[in-house]
């Protein structure tokens, strides 16, 4: 994955807000998973149909951090999501 990467999010993935956490649904797995605040956020640009680039660019005005570390974060959270078939490219 790299930052010019605008993942989607497959119709059998159902997202919830739970307090602060989100919680993800697997449909075809029944698998659960959470995000933390962050996470979620992360989650919430890429449903909006952000590149990850464009995704760490509004990160960057939210919180913070360095760049670089902020796209290293964003680029794991993606491989993460895209291994467990929540996102895909």
């Amino acid at each position: 994955m790299n930052l010019t990467d605008k993942p989607t999010i497959p119709a059998q993935v159902m997202a919830r807000q739970v307090g602060d956490e989100t919680v993800i649904l697997d449909l075809g797995s029944g698998t659960y998973f959470g995000l933390d605040p962050v996470g979620a956020r992360v989650w919430q640009l890429i449903g909006e149909g952000k590149t990850l680039g464009e995704t760490c660019d509004t990160l960057l005005d939210e919180y913070d951090v360095a760049r670089d570390t902020l796209e290293r974060d964003v680029l794991d959270l993606a491989e993460k999501l895209r291994a467990q078939n929540l996102i895909a490219l």
